[in-house]
């Protein structure tokens, strides 16, 4: 479900809803920061937490975690042209990843990239590594949930996951 900030209590009722279907929830709900809403991050943010804290209380929700160098978010604000690395947007998008990891947990919660889409904040290799640097307090097994095995799990492909036996 890709849908906007002001829109997660749609969400929330569908959640509730219907508590046998799986939802993934894109782009961490998708904070805004263009349009009337440019420059009010900061203020919505704990609307935008609350929202998120309330999804996660559905067990058939899940949460992808990207979507934020999207010029909707305005993650950087700047866009490209400034080339911000993995450190500087990693500070930016703590808070959101931060946020949802905490709500959803490791096993709800998935990295993706949205690529071509980011491409208007962060280069490909820029936004993995600011995952790698959100990524880093994690203990290996939450490392492995977040980057593949939540995705895997959810999407039901985790026999893409397995290594053949060196027995073969």
């Amino acid at each position: 479900a890709w849908l906007l900030e002001p829109q997660l209590g749609d969400l929330i009722d569908l959640a509730r809803a219907f508590p046998h279907q799986q939802i993934v929830l894109d782009h961490c709900g998708t904070p805004l920061g263009i349009a009337c809403y440019q420059g009010k991050l900061h203020e919505r943010f704990d609307t935008w937490r609350t929202s998120i804290h309330a999804l996660a209380e559905c067990p058939n929700v899940a949460v992808k975690l990207g979507g934020l160098a999207m010029a909707f978010c305005g993650l950087p604000e700047e866009g490209p042209d400034k080339g911000y690395g993995s450190e500087h947007l990693a500070g930016l998008w703590r808070p959101y990843i931060e946020t949802c990891i905490e709500a959803f947990g490791p096993d709800r919660a998935m990295f993706e990239s949205n690529y071509p889409v980011d491409r208007w904040g962060a280069t490909y290799p820029v936004l993995w590594n600011a995952f790698k640097r959100l990524a880093a307090k994690h203990s290996p097994a939450e490392k492995r949930a977040l980057v593949a095995g939540t995705a895997a799990r959810i999407y039901d492909i985790e026999h893409v996951l397995e290594l053949p036996s060196a027995a073969a």
